[in-house]
């Protein structure tokens, strides 16, 4: 009885390691309750069964999550799981843009310093100078500075 324990253990704590690395990624649920049944398992054998039967429990266990852990590695899983796009970073937004200090426009959203503005037929990302701007509000380049545009309401 004792043994079918002891397996019953080590059975559940491998499937609950198979589980946290496939279907719950991070350290949650799973893979306490597998630390839990594995660690609870190699303490039981040698608690129970003696000194040998111990240091073989630890042995299957070390031995169970290397060949997991290596099978997992080998049938490229990681790689399916993997996020493969790529970002599409600008180094300058502003280029092609064709800014300049006076250019007008109007912001398509609510500047709270920062929104999205049109100048020149371009979005673009824009930081008030004016504090908080209106949607639809005509507004006018102030500054650009270090790839940010500064805004600032036109004055009729």
């Amino acid at each position: 009885m004792d043994i079918l324990i002891l397996f019953v253990l080590i059975i559940g704590g491998l499937l609950l390691f198979i589980t946290e690395v496939f279907l719950i990624p991070g350290f949650g649920v799973a893979g306490i309750a597998s630390a839990a049944s594995l660690l609870y398992a190699i303490y039981f054998a040698f608690d129970t069964l003696g000194t040998q039967a111990g240091w073989i429990t630890l042995g299957v266990v070390f031995l169970g999550i290397v060949i997991i852990t290596t099978w997992i590695v080998r049938t490229k899983t990681v790689d399916r799981l993997a996020v493969k796009e790529s970002l599409n970073f600008k180094p300058d937004p502003l280029a092609g843009t064709d800014l300049k200090v006076g250019d007008t426009g109007v912001s398509i959203t609510r500047l709270t310093l920062i929104g999205n503005a049109e100048i020149n037929g371009h979005q673009l990302e824009v930081q008030s100078a004016d504090g908080f701007i209106d949607e639809r509000t005509p507004i006018q380049v102030s500054r650009i500075s270090n790839g940010v545009v500064y805004v600032q309401r036109i004055n009729h």
